[in-house]
């Protein structure tokens, strides 16, 4: 049978066509499938992680997609309870690709304080966090011993004992300076050797070396002829003012709240007949640095409406005297109800009133207001000059008034 060329062309190529087709639609599947694939597990891959949990004799190792420590803990099926110690904490975020997560068992400790007996439950490790656990007291001189209870009967079930040995609190004066103090030794030698005080010739000590320590003693080192003397002195806040034109003149408001500082200064006095002659400053050391206060100051002042007519008639000057205020206040200020005198000698406002605060008596917003200001020159100038015009012919003559 003879094929013409169309009926070659589907009866052939058709079907080949076909197949050719489906083979790009597949490679062109696998293209986009593979790449998604290798993305996914890239994306996995970086967002496990790997987990050692040390939970006292026990050691738990898990690879976490969990975003916390808590999550790890939680997939790993380690539970906690409040008092117990994680580090790093539960709430801390994975974002390392390992972590070693130790668990620290809240469990009771017997303190031991003297005749006294505390019960606690913590997870805390060290003697002084026990104690603050517990809300005691603890001191650096204070001597502790941690010990493990073996008997389950003993301290009531507790597995450990901590027993505080309290240091002796004595009162010590030290080249002047008083204060309560702590000791482990049993006489005044061990102390000055404890505390690392050594005597130079001129010292003094009382009570003796060999006296024993007590309780509430009081303990005194001194240097005869010039005494040396070392004192806490408070270091008064620096105050960095900002002015600012768009608040109201006399506000303040604080920015940056400051603090007093604190410095031990040592003294060199000199006594004569038990009274002192002199002192001088031989040394300064800064225990607590003080820190500046910034505060914002306004500047903005509001005058009255209307003009200087309207204020002097509102502050009660009579008409005839409008001349003789013109010229005094145009010379002294300018018209400036905020206007401080430059040489620095306190005189203020309309009239330069010196001090400034005289004119309070006329109205408590004797500062920035005009027209109280005027009231107040007007019974100086009529107080002391008689008049106006008495005002004006003195200060033609004298420049001031």
């Amino acid at each position: 049978m003879k094929l013409t060329y169309r009926r070659f062309h589907h009866a052939f190529l058709t079907p080949l066509n076909g197949i050719a087709l489906l083979a790009v639609i597949v490679f062109a599947g696998l293209v986009i499938f593979v790449p998604q694939v290798f993305a996914a597990s890239a994306k996995t891959l970086t967002v496990q992680r790997l987990v050692t949990i040390h939970d006292g004799s026990k050691e738990i190792t898990v690879f976490t997609k969990g975003e916390t420590v808590g999550d790890a803990l939680a997939q790993a099926d380690v539970a906690t309870s409040q008092k117990d110690i994680v580090e790093p904490a539960i709430t801390e975020k994975l974002e390392a690709k390992t972590y070693q997560v130790n668990i620290f068992r809240a469990r009771p400790v017997v303190i031991v304080d003297g005749a006294t007996r505390f019960k606690v439950v913590t997870a805390e490790q060290s003697p002084r966090l026990i104690m603050k656990a517990a809300g005691l007291p603890y001191y650096d001189e204070d001597v502790t011993a941690l010990e493990r209870v073996d008997s389950v009967l003993s301290e009531g079930g507790a597995g450990l004992r901590l027993v505080v040995r309290r240091a002796t609190v004595f009162n010590l004066t030290l080249y002047g300076k008083q204060f309560e103090a702590r000791t482990q030794a049993t006489t005044i030698e061990q102390l000055l050797k404890e505390k690392g005080v050594t005597l130079g010739v001129a010292d003094g000590v009382s009570p003796a070396l060999s006296a024993p320590i007590s309780p509430g003693m009081n303990v005194r080192i001194w240097r005869n002829g010039k005494q040396t003397v070392t004192q806490e002195e408070v270091m008064t806040r620096p105050t960095e003012e900002i002015k600012d034109a768009e608040k109201t003149l006399g506000l303040r408001e604080v920015k940056e709240v400051g603090a007093d500082g604190k410095r031990n200064a040592t003294y060199e006095i000199e006594t004569k007949d038990g009274a002192e002659v002199s002192r001088k400053e031989i040394a300064s050391v800064v225990t607590l640095a003080p820190v500046k206060q910034v505060v914002v100051v306004g500047t903005k002042v509001v005058m009255p409406a209307g003009s200087h007519t309207d204020w002097m008639a509102a502050a009660g000057i009579s008409t005839s005297d409008y001349g003789y205020v013109e010229f005094i206040v145009s010379h002294e200020s300018g018209w400036g109800a905020t206007k401080s005198n430059y040489s620095g000698s306190g005189a203020y406002g309309l009239c330069q009133a010196l001090p400034g605060s005289k004119m309070a008596s006329a109205g408590s917003d004797w500062a920035t207001n005009p027209i109280t200001q005027l009231r107040w020159c007007n019974g100086y100038a009529v107080g002391r000059y008689g008049s106006w015009a008495g005002a004006y012919s003195f200060w033609i003559k004298n420049h001031w008034w």
